[in-house]
């Protein structure tokens, strides 16, 4: 009996350890996908930025040359 017991302990063991792994893998991988989620967000907001500094830019300083010719 004693030896059956010590058999399901550890069979129990087991899966309660390959289900934490499972869980953390899944846990890193969402991990990195939304870094790199929230890496394309800051490129894409840094090149909205360049764009319209430019624009304004260039409207002020069509602007500028309208008004002094």
């Amino acid at each position: 009996m004693k030896k059956n017991d010590i058999d399901t302990k550890l069979f129990n063991s087991d899966t309660v350890s390959n289900k934490d792994l499972e869980i953390d893998k899944i846990k890193t991988t969402n991990v990195n996908i939304l870094l790199n989620r929230v890496r394309l967000d800051q490129r894409r907001t840094l090149k909205k930025r360049i764009v319209f500094s430019i624009i304004l830019a260039v409207l002020v300083s069509s602007l500028a040359v309208y008004f002094i010719i």
